[in-house]
């Protein structure tokens, strides 16, 4: 089964070996998502310390640059 377009898609801002790729945090991996009005970015969905996946990391509730890194 394919699955529709999605219309809410946004552009990458990350590049990778030439291609486009999604900014992920250099700590941990994980993705994180641009925050609205900002040049900065952030886990996704973070809560108490724990990324999405539940996993606790030291860089969940903190801003990120554009290469992952964590300004906190």
């Amino acid at each position: 089964m394919l699955h529709p377009f999605d219309k809410t898609f946004r552009r990458f801002d990350s590049v990778r070996d030439g291609r486009p790729a999604p900014v992920t945090c250099a700590t941990c991996g994980c993705r994180l998502d641009r925050r609205a009005g900002a040049e900065s970015w952030s886990h996704f969905n973070p809560l108490a310390g724990r990324d999405a996946r539940g996993c606790a990391v030291p860089c969940a509730d903190a801003a990120h640059d554009a290469r992952g890194r964590s300004l906190d």
